[in-house]
Formats: structure tokens, C-alpha cells, sequence
């Protein structure tokens, strides 16, 4: 059985800026202003990266009057996790087995 993980998510996650807007909501709901405050980032910016990351299904909006909250969807990165973990889990079974394909 091959082993896959979901590429399109890496890519997501992959960006140096959207991976630290996930870690920090990882630790709290914030709305736009804070992330802005927290990473420096230009509210535009940061917007077309939230919009990126709701549309991969990473992060949820709540409103909350004229501001718009963002929380990170955990089941989401743990299932991302999982399939590391079932990566690392065949590579150390095929290391076990010595598992080798022949030059032609």
C-alpha cells in the first residue's frame, strides 16, 4: 500500500507567513488586527493568506460585529500529522525489512 500525504496542504502550509498564522492560532482565536499586530504582516497580505488557508479548510471564521475571527480546525492538522506518522511507520517497517529495490 503507498503511503500518501496530502500535498496540496504541505504547499498551504508550506509559507513561511502562513505557517506562523497557524502556530499563533494554534494558541488562540484571533481576528485580522491581531495577526497583523502578531506577524507584522500588511492587513491586505494577510488577508489573501487567511483567505488561502479557509479555503484549504485549515482555518474557520467566526464574526463578531465589523471584526472576523479566525480559529485553526485541529482535526485538520492532526490528520495531516497522521499520515506523517503512517510515512514514518512504512519507512521504518521497509529499513526493518531491508526493503531495496534492484538496479536493472
Amino acid at each position: 500500500m503507498m503511503t500518501s500525504v496530502d500535498t496540496e496542504l504541505i504547499r498551504v502550509l508550506a509559507d513561511p507567513l502562513r505557517l506562523q498564522i497557524v502556530t499563533l492560532l494554534a494558541h488562540e482565536t484571533l481576528c485580522t488586527s491581531h495577526l497583523v499586530e502578531e506577524t507584522g504582516a500588511r492587513q491586505t497580505n494577510l488577508s489573501n493568506h487567511l483567505r488561502v488557508l479557509r479555503e484549504a479548510g485549515v482555518v474557520e471564521t467566526e464574526p463578531c460585529g465589523r471584526f472576523t475571527y479566525y480559529r485553526l480546525k485541529p482535526d485538520v492538522i492532526a490528520q495531516l500529522a497522521g499520515q506523517f506518522t503512517d510515512l514514518a511507520e512504512t519507512a521504518r517497517a521497509s529499513a526493518e525489512a531491508d526493503v531495496k529495490r534492484s538496479c536493472p
